[in-house]
Parts: structure tokens; sequence; C-alpha cells
């Protein structure tokens, strides 16, 4: 498990300062940081793509998080009638292929005119990224014990009051986490960020994909070690953040 997990990392690690290898070296003949100045040149189109993946990103995040905090919120302390069928509605979009499904969303963008563009492609990021917000969300909300917001309700505070100052902080650690895994489904978007930005947004997954295609395989892994290094990262801060009282509240 080891092999297949941390070889095709080594392999990818020497690409990127992979100056010359070819069949049948094991290893590169020469090495050198020259793939990493085409890639961060102005025409290599990695800083721009770099920076559309990430605001992209980021915008997600906060639509998600606007949209799934009150949904996780009612999920979790209202007795809505279909619960469970409405938890099921946000895991649509991932029981579809997502070909069929951005294709015809990229020809209903394209009639309103939000194709290649921005906010075209953080939406088709929400529409996956909700699953993950409004999930954890409701765990989030659910592992709070009620009694400590009717605590705060019998010394007189309102129910905004009593949400602020005590259910969303102690929530804040599962919003949290489920910010970072709606960062990191956006951030790896591909399928959704082609169909629907392209060529005009150009994103990071867009640009690994061109060079890979195209056998650039130093470009390719210089831009795969770009996506790596904020998962990485971010997965490190979800095993802080994501406890085991709030996972075992997951759909319920």
């Amino acid at each position: 498990m080891a092999f297949f997990i941390f070889g095709p990392l080594f392999n990818m690690l020497l690409w990127t300062v992979a100056e010359k290898w070819y069949f049948p070296y094991s290893l590169p003949l020469e090495y050198g940081f020259s793939s990493w100045t085409k890639v961060f040149a102005p025409r290599g189109g990695a800083v721009e793509s770099l920076t559309n993946s990430l605001v992209v990103a980021l915008l997600t995040v906060v639509v998600s998080l606007i949209l799934a905090i009150p949904a996780g919120y009612a999920l979790a302390r209202l007795k809505l009638p279909l619960r469970g069928l409405i938890l099921l509605a946000f895991l649509i979009p991932q029981a579809f292929p997502n070909l069929t499904v951005y294709v015809n969303v990229a020809r209903i963008f394209y009639e309103i005119g939000l194709n290649g563009t921005i906010p075209g492609v953080v939406l088709v990021h929400v529409s996956h990224g909700l699953v993950y917000a409004v999930w954890i969300a409701t765990a989030a909300f659910s592992a709070i014990d009620p009694e400590l917001e009717q605590a705060a309700r019998n010394i007189g505070a309102g129910a905004m009051r009593t949400f602020l100052d005590v259910t969303l902080p102690l929530a804040a650690p599962g919003l949290m986490a489920s910010a970072i895994f709606v960062f990191l489904e956006s951030l790896d978007e591909f399928t959704g960020s082609y169909f629907v930005g392209a060529p005009d947004v150009n994103m990071l997954p867009l640009l690994l994909y061109t060079a890979g295609a195209g056998g650039n395989y130093q470009i390719a892994s210089i831009t795969a070690l770009l996506l790596l290094v904020p998962s990485l990262v971010f997965m490190a801060v979800v095993e802080r953040f994501l406890k085991a009282d709030v996972l075992s509240r997951v759909g319920h």
C-alpha cells in the first residue's frame, strides 16, 4: 500500500525537477528547474490559473456556507417533514454522471450569459460543495446539546443572540471542516470548470489536463504539486477540527 500511495507521489516529484528522462533509465539523467520557470512565466498560465482557482474556491466556500448554515440548523433542530429526503436531495448532483449534467448546465449558462464567467463556475462548484457543507453542518448542529440553547433562552437571550453567542461558536469546528472540504472539492473540480469556464476562465485542473494530454509531464507534475500542497495542508486542519462526535452524527 505504501508503494501504491507514495510511489506515484515520488515519481511526480522527480518529474518536477527532471530535465532529461526517458526509457530505459529509471531515474532522470539531468535535473534542473527550467520547467518551473516556464510554468510561472507570464505566458505559462500557472499564476492566472492558480489565482482563478483560489478565487473560485473561496467564493464557493462563502456561498456554500451562506446556504448550508441555515439549512443545517433547520435540519438539525426542526422537525421537518421528509427530512431524510431533503438530505438525500443534496446528493443528486453526485448521483448522476458529471459529464451529462455539465453539458446541459453549460448550454443553459450560455443562454443566460454565465458560461465562461467566474460566477458561472462558482455556481457549478456550489452544486457539488453543498453536499459536504449541508451534511457536515447538520451533523455539527446536531452534536450540540439543545439544553445549552435552552439555558441561554432562560436567562433572557433571544433566538438570534442564542444562535450567535452559543450555537454558532460550538458548531464552528464542524463548519470549518465543511468549509475545507468544499474548498478542496472546488480546487480539484475539472469537469464543471471545463464545460462552464473554458476557455475564458483558466483553472489549475484545466492546465494540468492540457499539459498531461500534451505529454509535457514536467508541467503536469508541477501543476499537480500546486494542487496537492493545499490539499495536504487543509486535510491536516480537517483532522484537527472534525471530531468523532460530529462524524457520528453525519446523516442523522
